[in-house]
């Protein structure tokens, strides 16, 4: 089911970080997110919804200073084309809430040969029990 809210109800419940990252298309800088360089295992969730969007089993260190996976959870994310900043790319979404997310790029590791960038501080994590 889609989750839709006004831009005021995503900024009572968000900090302004994750507002102006997930919300209005921002970029958290590299080497700066909580999970850029964490190896726990369990979930990614999206910071706005709670809906599941990475396993921590699809988690590889690109050297990129994001988090990146290569591989979401079936149905979990929405890819939509980005022409901005001169270039054109393939902007990820959260499927439930369309949260900006980051980007997914054709330059990852087998098994699917994709890197998802994703920002930090659109992520919760759920440690697996």
């Amino acid at each position: 089911m889609k989750i839709t809210k006004t831009a005021k109800e995503w900024q009572s419940q968000l900090s302004p970080e994750a507002f102006y990252i997930c919300r209005q298309h921002g970029t958290e800088a590299p080497f700066s997110g909580k999970y850029y360089n964490h190896k726990e295992k369990g979930i990614y969730k999206c910071v706005c919804c709670g809906s599941a969007l990475f396993e921590s089993n699809s988690k590889f260190d690109s050297g990129t200073g994001w988090p990146s996976y290569y591989e979401a959870i079936e149905d979990a994310i929405i890819e939509v084309k980005d022409p901005s900043h001169g270039m054109v790319r393939v902007e990820v979404k959260c499927a439930t809430c369309d949260a900006h997310l980051g980007h997914v790029f054709p330059d990852g590791p087998e098994p699917t040969g994709l890197r998802y960038c994703i920002n930090s501080v659109c992520l919760n994590f759920k440690e697996e029990e």
